[in-house]
């Protein structure tokens, strides 16, 4: 006759079956993530940040303007290093402005990019040299996490020219922190604060009504 299974029997399956999902299926989802992780850091490793002007040949720096600028404006970026959460503690943030060309056919450059602080205070001036950027090209600029000189209020004046009416560009900024078990991330656009004094005028002109007044010599003409 076959023996009953005691107690310590099925314990005992209990245990192996255990122990066969732990070595069939946890050891190789564990193994699977830290693969996927180890890839993505080198992946990350492969991205490094380069600063305007050292890229490609569709974002160059430049010595002058190459043509009289016809269009252009003058932006407002706003940008967070740090914000506040629960009781009023500072969290801080890393801030990326991306600028990006939006036109297909021509160029655009950057001429101005400064980075002010809460109070209104200019931190330091981001380009050198204009910065060209060509078409459906972009850039970036960093303010790493640890910079703490922006605060809470930050902002960016970007200011832009062409030399043909163009796609006006994308102008953003990105805030990131994922130093957390909880990460956070928001996007902010940029805001126009005027338009280049070129283009403007250029549109006065075209819509300033034609005078069709005959003058008086005409008129004497017409009367001869």
């Amino acid at each position: 006759m076959m023996r009953k299974p005691t107690d310590d029997d099925s314990e005992k399956m209990m245990r192996n079956f255990k122990l066969i999902v732990f070595l069939t299926v946890v050891i190789p989802i564990v193994a699977l993530t830290l693969f996927l992780e180890m890839r993505f850091e080198a992946i990350e490793d492969e991205i490094q940040f380069l600063e305007p002007g050292t890229r490609d040949a569709a974002r160059t720096d430049l010595d002058a303007l190459p043509w009289h600028p016809v269009q252009g404006q003058t932006l407002y970026a706003p940008a967070y290093s740090h914000i506040y959460h629960q009781s009023g503690e500072p969290r801080l943030l890393t801030v990326t402005l991306s600028a990006r060309n939006t036109d297909r056919d021509n160029d655009i450059v950057l001429t101005s990019v400064r980075y002010y602080d809460t109070s209104g205070k200019e931190r330091r001036s981001l380009v050198e040299k204009p910065l060209r950027l060509g078409p459906l090209a972009s850039t970036e600029f960093v303010i790493e996490q640890k910079d703490k000189s922006g605060g809470s209020g930050a902002s960016f004046i970007v200011e832009w020219k062409s030399g043909k009416p163009v796609n006006v560009p994308m102008v953003e900024t990105v805030m990131i922190d994922t130093s957390n078990t909880q990460g956070i991330s928001f996007v902010r656009s940029a805001t126009v604060l005027e338009e280049t004094k070129a283009r403007v005028e250029m549109a006065r002109d075209e819509s300033a009504p034609t005078d069709t007044t005959p003058s008086d010599e005409s008129v004497s003409e017409q009367n001869n």
